[in-house]
């Protein structure tokens, strides 16, 4: 289970989702600040990837002494921690594991000598881009009009997104083979 410590920052401002609601400048503000981030949250889902880098820690089960971490991509590893049978945690220094982080920001880590551990606690940081400033505009695009979207549908309606937000974050988007990505 991959948590993440701290929210993900929204890549639109409030002020940006108003303007394209065509509010006034303080009318549903909390009502428009969840569904950024409800939109933000449906975009990741979508693509597979967390947008703002932010810290992640996660405790994975260790296959032959290796392991896949959740989100993508990956930027680097903090801290690696075995979780032995006996209990209690054995830290790792970096010379003790290895990781290997593909072109889609997938990542792997593997202990060469994990003992009688089943399990390894990671903590990591993930996302395309270091700030706001950093994530393409077709994807902030796309979160402006799922924003819309959900905001015309309070009503109950249950109409589908517009095809073009998947058509905005389509170029983003990772798929994988298999039941692993």
């Amino acid at each position: 289970m991959t948590t993440s410590l701290l929210p993900g920052e929204a890549p639109v401002s409030l002020n940006e989702a108003r303007g394209w609601l065509r509010l006034g400048s303080s009318i549903d503000d909390a009502v428009v600040a969840q569904l950024l981030r409800a939109a933000t949250s449906i975009c990741e889902a979508y693509i597979g990837q967390w947008l703002i880098v932010r810290t992640a820690e996660e405790i994975l089960t260790l296959r032959e002494g290796r392991a896949r971490l959740t989100a993508r991509p990956v930027v680097a590893v903090a801290t690696v921690a075995l979780m032995p049978a006996g209990g209690g945690e054995i830290v790792l220094g970096p010379g003790d594991y290895a990781l290997t982080i593909a072109r889609d920001g997938a990542a792997r880590l593997a202990v060469a000598f994990p003992g009688d551990a089943r399990q390894a606690r990671i903590s990591y940081r993930a996302g395309i881009a270091e700030g706001v400033n950093g994530i393409p505009e077709a994807i902030r695009q796309g979160i402006v009009r799922m924003t819309q979207h959900l905001h015309d549908a309070r009503g109950g309606a249950g109409e589908t997104p517009p095809a073009v937000i998947a058509a905005l974050w389509q170029p983003w988007r990772l798929l994988g083979l298999g039941s692993g990505r």
